[in-house]
Parts: structure tokens; sequence; C-alpha cells
């Protein structure tokens, strides 16, 4: 009998560890003769005490540098791996038990990664998996069509999958992880390699595909563009630990080190005078005619807006946060930003 355990969440994960013994040697011929005799090991951390939870039909971007450890967990998500340390619960199961029930439930579609046949159309392919995951005829028909309607596919079923552009090939591999109806989907760069167009043609899919299915999903991408269309809220990890995890329109506010102040003067005269007596920190980010950008760090915005509308004639001032793409890159970049920072709103 199979053993589930029940959970409001649809995927609950709780201190969850994985550690690699990987091993090293020195170069040269005596080392690797040395080595088969005797290894040395070192123990890499690739996830560190990350906890969070996933309520049904979500969808959440799973972000992070590479190396993070994203790929990783999803790995264990799904049953690829076992966790060294941790409790994970996904539709009541423990993945990597691999039960069939848990199988039948979950989907995993890799950007780089194809479970379609190149010699076969992808008609074939879909007939094969409607069999290894025993979905009744009527049933993958039905979804099939559904899938095949919203993808706007039909001019592709009949014919080899190596004729297809990447763009082609990604709609066929999410039609093939999508057919038995899974109540969770773990998207790891969905849109790899894929033009702008096609890019955003699978984003309006996805969030339709979920709207229409209630279909949990987590979403890993480099792409900031993906994750800013389809997810409301972000977990955000770094050198495998949980930095952030909330809502994305919170990302910037929270833990951006800096604000963008655009200034409008009246002319230009005095502007280099003004600049001159600023703080230091302060950067000019823009300058066209009359018109400045500038990056302010967080704690100094206030009192340099002060500053600015009482030694500028100012015609219009706007003080923002940073976009989100310059955020993340502000993190991957220099992480210590993040280290003072709690995870979670």
């Amino acid at each position: 009998m199979q053993e589930v355990l029940m959970t409001k969440a649809a995927i609950d994960v709780q201190h969850l560890f994985k550690t690699y013994r990987v091993p090293e040697r020195q170069p040269g011929l005596k080392s690797a003769v040395r080595s088969m005799l005797r290894r040395t090991y070192r123990e890499v951390e690739a996830v560190r005490d990350i906890s969070f939870s996933v309520g049904p039909g979500e969808m959440v971007g799973f972000i992070g540098p590479n190396g993070a450890g994203k790929t990783t967990t999803l790995k264990i998500l799904s049953g690829l791996m076992h966790p060294t340390q941790g409790n994970v619960n996904v539709l009541g199961y423990v993945p990597w038990r691999r039960q069939h029930g848990y199988l039948r439930k979950i989907s995993m579609v890799l950007g780089n990664k194809s479970q379609m046949l190149w010699d076969i159309p992808p008609m074939d392919s879909f007939n094969v998996l409607g069999e290894i995951y025993s979905v009744p005829p009527d049933v993958l028909r039905q979804t099939l069509d559904a899938l095949i309607d919203l993808l706007d596919m039909e001019s592709l079923l009949n014919k080899p999958v190596r004729n297809f552009s990447l763009g082609e090939r990604m709609k066929c591999e999410l039609v093939a992880g999508l057919l038995h109806q899974p109540q969770v989907l773990f998207l790891d760069e969905p849109t790899l390699g894929l033009d702008v167009s096609m890019q955003s043609r699978l984003r309006t899919f996805l969030k339709e595909y979920n709207k229409r299915s209630g279909v949990t999903v987590i979403l890993t991408s480099h792409y900031m563009a993906d994750v800013v269309a389809l997810c409301a809220r972000v977990i955000l990890i770094h050198q495998g630990q949980l930095l952030y995890d909330g809502a994305l329109s919170g990302l910037a506010e929270k833990l951006a080190p800096f604000k963008l102040v655009h200034i409008n003067l009246g002319s230009e005269h005095g502007i280099d005078e003004a600049l001159a007596t600023f703080p230091e920190g302060i950067e000019l980010i823009e300058r066209e005619q009359d018109r400045l950008t500038i990056r302010v760090p967080k704690i100094l915005a206030a009192a340099v807006t002060a500053q600015i509308l009482s030694k500028m004639a100012v015609v219009d001032l706007t003080v923002e946060d940073p976009p989100i793409e310059a955020v993340i890159d502000q993190i991957y970049q220099n992480s210590e930003v993040l280290q003072t920072s709690p995870a979670g709103v």
C-alpha cells in the first residue's frame, strides 16, 4: 500500500540540505596514480537549509545565479535525487520514493533536454507517452486537442521532429510534459535559446494553461522576462541558501541597496556645480540636456532628494526602485547585499 502524507500545500520543503562528495586531485601523472590508490574528497554544499511551501495552483519563480542550487532542488522535488537531510512533501508524497501515483501527478520540462524521438512525428511520441502514463484514449485525444489548439501546432503533428525549429520542438516538449494532466509542473529554462517572439508565445500559453488547469508550477529561468510575466512570487537562492521568498513586486523594494532619482530641470545652468556638492556614493547614470538620472544609496535617498529640491530649479522629480533586472544583477554580483536581509517578507 502506498504511503501518502496529506498536506494543504502542494509542495512543502523543510530544512533541505544536499551535500556532494567530490573527488579532487592535483594535476600531473604522480597525482593521477596516487588518486587511483587513495582518493581525496571535499564536500560541496549545493543546498543549505532551504524551507518553503507552494500552494495549489501557484506559479512561483525559482531564481538564482548559475550554481546556486536551483536544479539540484528541482531534482530532489521531482524524485531524481535524494537529499542529504530534510523533509519534502509534494502532493502528499515523498518524491525520492518514486511511487507510481506520484510520478503520474508531476512533470518536469527541461529547456535543454528532449524526450521526443527525432526520426518520427510528435504524434507518435505523444501516443507512446499516453500508454506509459495509462491515459485513456478518449482523455488523451481531448487533452491533445486542447494543448494543440493552445499552442497552435496542428501543422507540426505529422512531420519528423528533426525538421523542427527550436521553438517548435519546445512546443512539443510542453505537450509531452502535460498530456497526462500533471498537478505539479517543474519548468527548467523553458524558453532557453528561443527568439523573443516565441518566448512571448510560450509565456502566454503557460499563463493560460495555469489558469485553465490550476496546475502548480515552479519555474526556473535566467530570463527575468519569464518570471515577471508568469510569477507573482519568487524564491531567490544563492550559494545554496534561500535569500528571499515573497512577492516579485517587493524584491526591489526589500533588497535593492539603492534608489533611482529622475530629475527634470528647467535648464542646464548650475547642474555640474550642484552635482559636485552631493555626498559620496551618488552616481550619475544618465544625462540628457536638462534631464538627469542618478543612483542614490537607499539610506541617503530622502536627504539627497531634499538637497536637489533646494539647490536646483526642478520641474519634475521621481524616486523609484530600480528595474528588477538591475536588482537581480546586483544580487548576483554582490551577494553581501543580502546577507543581512531576512528571507521572506
